[in-house]
Order: C-alpha cells, then sequence, then structure tokens
C-alpha cells in the first residue's frame, strides 16, 4: 500500500516543475523525446546563426572607418539589438516544458529587457526607414539633415524612450514580482487594458503606419523619377534608374520580411482575451518575432556588397593586420549603395 503510494507520487512528480512542491508547482507539457530534441537543436541552431550573423555586422561597422555613416550606425544599433534577441531565442528552450527555474525576479529582468529589445528594434526600423526616405526623396539636403550627431541622438532616445516605456507599462510587476503566477515555476506578467491598448498603439500601430508611409512615398518618388529619366535617353538615366530601383527592393524586402516576422505576434496579442502573457503559450509567435533578427543581416548580405567584403576580411582575420581599419570596401558601386 505504502509502496504503492510512493511509487503514485513519484510518477506525479515527475510531471511537475519542483517535484518537492506538490499542491504548488506547476505542471511540465508532456513531448516525445524526439520533438524535444527537434525544438532544441532548431531553436539551438538559429539562435547561433542569429548571433554569429549579428556580430559579423557590429564588427564590420565598427571596425572598418568607412562604414562610419549615419545610415550604418542605424544598422549598427539594429545588429546590436538582434545580437540580443538571438539569446533570448536561446532562452526560449526554457519554456518549452512551460516551466521558469530561474526565480520571479530574474522572470521580470527578463521581460523587461526583452520587451525593450523588442521596442528598440520596431523603433529603429522606424529610423532608418526616415533616413531611407530622405535619402531618396531629398538627396540635396540629405548630407544636412541626416548627420552622425543626429543618428546618435536618435539611437540613444530611442534606446532609453523604450527602457522607460517597458518599464512604466510593468510596474504593476515591479512591485512584487510573480504576483500574478497561478503556481511555481510560471513567468506570467499581467498588463492592464488601457496599458495594453497604449503599448499597440506606440509599439505596433504607430511604427507600422510610418514605415508603411513611407515606403509608399519612397515607392512613388522612385516611380516618378523613372518615368522621368525614360524621357531623357542615355548612360545617366539607366545609372539613375538602376540605384533607385535597388533602394526601393531594399527597403521593400526589409519592410515585407518585418512585417511578416511581427504581425502574427501583435494579432495574437491584439485577438487575446486576457490581458496576462504567458512566456510559454506565446514562445511560437515570440519565436517567429525573433526570426526577423536572423533574416536582417542575410539581406545586408544579398544587397550590401561591403558586407560581404568585411565578412572575407573578418573570417580571414585580415582584419588584424595594421591598417585594415582604413580598407577600401565600396570600390565599386558607391554611389548606388549610398542611396
Amino acid at each position: 500500500m505504502i509502496s504503492s503510494f510512493l511509487r503514485a507520487l513519484v510518477m506525479e512528480g515527475a510531471e511537475l516543475c519542483f517535484p518537492q512542491l506538490l499542491n504548488s508547482s506547476c505542471r511540465k507539457t508532456k513531448r516525445p523525446q524526439s520533438v524535444s530534441i527537434i525544438i532544441y537543436a532548431t531553436l539551438s541552431c538559429i539562435s547561433l546563426l542569429t548571433v554569429t550573423l549579428n556580430l559579423l555586422v557590429i564588427i564590420s561597422i565598427s571596425h572598418f572607418r568607412q562604414l562610419h555613416t549615419p545610415t550604418n550606425l542605424l544598422l549598427l544599433s539594429l545588429a546590436v539589438s538582434d545580437f540580443i534577441v538571438g539569446f533570448f531565442m536561446f532562452s526560449q528552450i526554457m519554456f518549452i516544458d512551460d516551466c521558469w527555474h530561474l526565480g520571479d525576479l530574474v522572470c521580470f529582468m527578463y521581460c523587461v529587457l526583452n520587451l525593450t529589445i523588442t521596442s528598440v528594434s520596431v523603433g529603429t526600423m522606424v529610423l532608418i526607414s526616415v533616413d531611407r526616405y530622405v535619402a531618396i526623396c531629398d538627396p540635396l539636403h540629405y548630407p544636412t539633415k541626416v548627420t552622425s550627431a543626429r543618428v546618435h541622438t536618435c539611437v540613444s532616445l530611442c534606446w532609453i524612450s523604450s527602457f522607460i516605456h517597458v518599464v512604466v507599462l510593468l510596474r504593476d510587476n515591479l512591485k512584487q514580482p510573480g504576483r500574478f503566477n497561478s503556481c511555481s515555476g510560471e513567468c506570467v506578467i499581467d498588463v492592464g487594458f488601457i496599458e495594453n491598448v497604449a503599448d499597440l498603439i506606440i509599439t505596433f500601430i504607430t511604427p507600422i503606419s510610418i514605415i508603411i508611409f513611407l515606403y509608399l512615398r519612397v515607392f512613388v518618388v522612385v516611380v516618378s523619377q523613372v518615368r522621368t529619366m525614360r524621357s531623357h535617353t542615355g548612360a545617366a538615366g539607366v545609372i539613375i534608374k538602376k540605384s533607385e530601383m535597388k533602394a526601393a527592393v531594399t527597403l521593400g524586402i526589409v519592410v515585407l520580411v518585418f512585417l511578416s516576422c511581427v504581425f502574427p505576434y501583435y494579432c495574437v496579442t491584439i485577438t487575446s482575451k486576457t490581458t496576462s502573457i504567458k512566456a510559454s503559450s506565446m514562445s511560437f509567435m515570440v519565436c517567429m518575432f525573433y526570426m526577423n533578427s536572423c533574416v536582417n543581416p542575410l539581406i545586408y548580405a544579398l544587397f550590401y556588397p561591403w558586407f560581404r567584403k568585411s565578412i572575407k576580411l573578418i573570417v580571414t582575420f585580415r582584419i588584424l593586420k595594421h591598417g585594415s581599419r582604413d580598407s577600401n570596401l565600396r570600390r565599386r558601386d558607391t554611389k548606388e549603395e549610398q542611396q
């Protein structure tokens, strides 16, 4: 009788996040071992790829003086946030079995940093769209309107305001971390209805509207310039058409990929019947959101020759040579890349 009771107790404990807490522990999500291995391997590979690719972007822009331009400073900010996102993607492994083992305070800090980086990524995408809009629609005044000092200020404000926004959003959770957990082993934050709507407007509706509006304006300007060039046959018209279309295509792909990755996450947030956000239940949508951080460097590699050249110098350790900071990475198509 006693042995059967102990055996049943062990079997029950094996399904709990904290077997020693029989009355208050959350239950694990049971999956076949093969499925768990595939999930672990996939998340680990994507996380490693995201960290590696964005680290290459960070090293490239930071090391080579020729890449110290206002536009690339924005790409550097995006790469830093995407680099951190790579580690967050790996941390999603902790949520696969619906168990959080690092305590309530670490859970709160994790959520704050996670939401801050997400907000920074969205804000930086807006800044990049503004930069490309000015460069294409008002190229004559671009050097005076978009300077390194102004970009530094905008990037700093983006990071600071994102952190303040998240702290205000989660202020109730800060008073007593873990107060909204229903059992031991959860990592749950609760956001009020008003705060949830405000966050939705600030971090999704407004930025996406700005990005789409700017892209449509760029597209209209490119089409009008191409039509103008077609009326004047000559080599110059072909060059301008190529550069403008390249800029439009690059921006369009970045925007489409960004929307494809973030839209499912915010759709679930909008249609959710509860204002409580459970990390484990949002794992798939969060991973979709994170995938944008892995794709961004791939877009750079496809459309920016300077990134491909810098990668070769990095992986061959030629950046360790004296004078490598002054390497010429833009021997061709300089004008095109700047636009």
